[in-house]
């Protein structure tokens, strides 16, 4: 299984960024996929996820009302629109993918390589 992130960068503090991840091979499409991140000193952090539907969201209450995420199922992919952007957004972000374990965790099984977002003020 890969998870492939795309998109990230450099951007001042108000501004907007995707960021986008393919999973492959198609037969995982069925999965719950996500994004955390790691600020810098801190410990992982969840920011969202999405069912396999990509009907059902979930969001971190810092990111809550900012950013959204969705899900492309023909392209196998999610992306994570992130509006009003602030430097203790700064991080790197990780694309994940994972099964329902209970009624509302999930196993995270795979991850991604991280892509770096930078917020300056």
């Amino acid at each position: 299984v890969q998870l492939q992130a795309s998109g990230g960068g450099s951007v001042q503090a108000g501004a907007s960024l995707r960021i986008s991840c393919v999973l492959s091979p198609r037969a995982f499409n069925n999965y719950y996929m996500g994004w955390f991140r790691r600020i810098p000193g801190n410990d992982r952090e969840f920011v969202a996820r999405i069912d396999s539907s990509g009907t059902s969201t979930n969001y971190g209450d810092p990111v809550m009302g900012r950013f959204t995420i969705s899900r492309d199922k023909s392209n196998n992919m999610v992306t994570l629109e992130m509006n009003n952007l602030k430097p203790e957004d700064t991080a790197v972000y990780r694309c994940v993918a994972g099964v329902r374990t209970g009624q509302t965790t999930i196993r995270y099984d795979y991850w991604g390589q991280g892509t770096q977002v930078t917020v300056s003020s």
